[in-house]
């Protein structure tokens, strides 16, 4: 499977999961078969408020799954209607949450339970190991 986090910096695995989807510098994407993972920088991050393209943020970058601090309605729905799954991150890095998703501790998004703007935190609860 190959999950898509934002992030700030690239710190591979130990990379934290950053607050919004959209605001995002860069994607670190992570195949969970071969452990690789692969930095992209965010194509669409100067968006207007709530005009993000997410499919453009990822420059085609082929992924299953999405894991994120908050997102949007819209990019939400423009990833679900693309087939991708978009989970609310329960760990500060990469790794706490690739952890949560293999233990099925990472909550699906749905519309109400979207971001209703930038500027606002995100509790990382973490998941029980």
């Amino acid at each position: 499977m190959k999950i898509c986090f934002p992030v700030v910096e690239n710190q591979g695995l130990e990379s934290e999961v950053h607050g919004h989807f959209g605001s995002a510098p860069q994607f670190i994407v992570v195949d969970t078969l071969s452990r690789e993972i692969r930095a992209l920088s965010n194509s669409d991050q100067h968006h207007a408020h709530g005009a993000c393209q997410p499919l453009k943020a990822l420059g085609g970058q082929d992924v299953d799954a999405i894991v994120v601090g908050g997102i949007g309605a819209g990019a939400l729905r423009g990833l679900n209607r693309a087939g991708l799954t978009v989970y609310q991150a329960q760990g500060v890095t990469i790794a706490d949450n690739i952890t949560c998703l293999a233990e099925d501790e990472l909550p699906v998004l749905t519309p109400d339970r979207t971001c209703g703007g930038h500027g606002h935190g995100h509790g990382h609860g973490g998941c029980h190991h």
